[in-house]
């Protein structure tokens, strides 16, 4: 398996490995074998910093997941959908897709909707937001960024996507608006850069 990133889902974790005091619903989601969801922090090695998901925002958790434990990966790229649903969530994704396509980056669905399609669950609604990641290891003009931007917010629901760039991830939405300065999330916290790509950093 490849070193995890933010946003892959990873299976393997016991429920017996949760800190003391964890939430009966964290032991519940753990004891039924789902996913735990890889966030930015840091942590010692041979270990990945994560999240439990239940039902709605008040159920988060964040915790370490040791790598020894690590069963199964799946990243957000593995993630597809084609159908028809009810969801707005699923609706967008199906016609971001052939849009995200032709920029010939690697991107898929996290949040909610990579959640869904991972397990099965039943965690979205009518109000569900898509979230996105498009992988960008280099420079992408803002341009294009803002072209890409007017063509999603066509959708039927709102899209967020998270630019992965090589320094941590930005938002695609911040990047479009031409700001001088843009929240890059890293491992290390966030801080204001000009230009993640080659680190044109400015102080926060």
């Amino acid at each position: 398996m490849n070193m995890p990133r933010p946003h892959d889902l990873l299976w393997g974790m016991p429920a017996a490995a949760l800190p003391a005091h964890s939430p009966a619903w964290a032991q519940q989601v753990l004891a039924a074998g789902m996913p735990v969801v890889v966030r930015r922090a840091q942590c010692a090695a041979g270990w990945v910093a994560v999240g439990v998901r239940g039902q709605g925002r008040e159920q988060r958790l964040g915790v370490h997941l040791r790598l020894a434990d690590l069963q199964r990966q799946l990243g957000p790229e593995a993630l597809r959908w084609q159908g028809e649903s009810p969801w707005p969530a699923l609706q967008a994704l199906a016609s971001a897709a052939p849009v995200l396509d032709t920029t010939g980056l690697a991107w898929g669905p996290t949040g909610g909707v990579g959640y869904h399609l991972a397990t099965g669950s039943d965690v979205l609604h009518l109000g569900s937001d898509l979230d996105l990641v498009l992988r960008t290891p280099r420079y992408l003009a803002r341009g294009v960024a803002r072209d890409l931007l007017d063509i999603l917010d066509r959708g039927p629901c709102r899209i967020d996507v998270q630019l992965e760039t090589p320094a941590g991830a930005i938002a695609l939405r911040e990047w479009a608006s031409g700001a001088a300065r843009v929240l890059l999330k890293s491992n290390h916290g966030a801080r204001l850069l000009a230009d993640p790509w080659h680190g044109a950093e400015q102080a926060a």
